[in-house]
């Protein structure tokens, strides 16, 4: 009956929308972030170290985006983006598009911002289908108590930390 009933408490978080933090200053979300740990999209993939992400402000109001990465062999893979918050009302859902064609960014998928200390030491960011996720932090790595309660609050919305796979920083320290 406990299994059943934990079983039950499971489904019902995975079955819930994705909840976002309050808010986000944007100008304290800038700068560089690494990741810790990340269900990989498809651009990913070959990503084996040292990922990280740097947002710029625009003065548009707009996010420059620059993920780095770097492959088995050590070489660095860059990917050029445009991040923008659709809805002021909700600044911490933004799209994010690494598709430039005529001038216009395409295909802006979403990046929501689940989990944000007060400091900006960390962030979680989410994606509404729970089929995307990344650990990202201002330090290479994270304290043990604190990645054990990001990985807590995963699960409590439903994520399946097993679906994260861990990034070598070592090339950062």
């Amino acid at each position: 009956m406990i299994m059943l009933f934990c079983f039950g408490i499971g489904a019902v978080a995975a079955d819930a929308p994705v909840r976002v933090v309050e808010s986000v200053d944007a100008a304290s979300y800038m700068g560089l972030w690494y990741s810790i740990a990340s269900i990989p999209t498809s651009f990913e993939r070959q990503c084996i170290q040292g990922t990280t992400a740097e947002y710029t402000l625009l003065e548009n109001g707009t996010i420059q985006v620059v993920n780095t990465c770097y492959d088995a062999e050590g070489n660095p893979d860059v990917a050029r983006g445009h991040a923008w918050i659709p809805s002021s009302a909700e600044s911490s859902k933004l799209k994010v598009s690494f598709v430039r064609f005529l001038g216009m960014w395409w295909f802006g998928a979403p990046y929501w911002v689940i989990d944000l200390p007060p400091d900006y030491s960390y962030a979680v960011v989410g994606h509404p289908s729970r089929k995307y996720g990344w650990i990202l932090s201002r330090t290479p790595t994270l304290p043990d108590e604190v990645f054990a309660g990001i990985v807590d609050r995963l699960e409590a919305q439903g994520y399946r930390f097993e679906d994260f796979r861990m990034m070598d920083q070592s090339i950062h320290q």
